[in-house]
């Protein structure tokens, strides 16, 4: 039952992250003209996208301060989902595989 609530785990955030990478690289092209937002199916894509990053994007963008027209936030949101990923890997070698000195590194 562990195994599988980890791998669950897992596959939800290399998911989100490529769901942030897909909304970085999305608001790019829209904001470079290459994508038309009038066009209901890439209207519905970057509004789905954006619904599922924001929430997660904007405490991030509020806390972090301001270059420009560069936005970093995905940049970091990327980093803490790889930390998360990391801390998830080494919980589950600690209660699968009772590996406890993986937890303290």
């Amino acid at each position: 039952m562990i195994t599988i609530i980890y791998q669950l785990l897992s596959e939800v955030l290399s998911l989100y992250r490529w769901a942030v990478i897909l909304a970085a690289v999305f608001a790019t092209l829209v904001s470079f003209g290459v994508l038309d937002t009038r066009n209901r199916f890439v209207w519905t894509i970057g509004d789905f996208l954006y619904r599922i990053t924001e929430p997660a994007l904007r405490p991030i963008r509020n806390m972090m301060p301001r270059f420009g027209g560069i936005d970093l936030s995905p940049l970091v949101l990327i980093l803490l989902i790889f930390v998360a990923q990391e801390a998830l890997r080494r919980v589950y070698a600690a209660v699968v595989l009772g590996d406890v000195n993986g937890l303290l590194l």
